[in-house]
């Protein structure tokens, strides 16, 4: 009896095994991410209060829901560089040099380059936009 109960424990776990491989799978077929460097590298002024101007250089990855959209990105390139460069442009010192101001500043350049996007080709294609470098003085 207790070899029937174990025999049937075992098979369920592993229909139960199987069932989440194929739903893993699945998963994996649907993610067709790309990704697209803005190139060459960001530098722009941001508002100091100093009589010095301060700068600030970053380089941006754009994470794409789907590779087959990047020659789309690719065409609109210089105007999400544009809008990203008049972000940074527009941010205070404090901001820029602090660790949750960038992340401010990177949603912010997120939900703007999507806002264009989807007003230009009438969807939102980036998934996320990184700061792969951020440097600034």
């Amino acid at each position: 009896m207790k070899t029937v109960r174990w025999m049937l424990m075992l098979g369920a776990m592993l229909t139960m095994g199987s069932a989440w491989a194929a739903k893993e799978e699945t998963l994996i077929a649907h993610d067709n991410y790309g990704y697209y460097g803005l190139e060459p590298e960001i530098v722009t002024n941001y508002l100091s209060p100093r009589k010095r101007l301060g700068f600030v250089r970053v380089s941006v990855e754009l994470m794409l829901k789907d590779a087959d959209t990047i020659e789309m990105v690719e065409h609109h390139a210089p105007l999400i560089r544009a809008t990203i460069v008049e972000i940074l442009g527009q941010q205070p010192e404090e901001k820029i040099k602090s660790l949750s101001g960038r992340e401010e500043i990177r949603r912010d350049c997120f939900e703007t380059v999507n806002a264009l996007l989807t007003q230009e080709v009438g969807q939102p294609l980036v998934a996320n936009l990184l700061f792969t470098r951020y440097l600034y003085d």
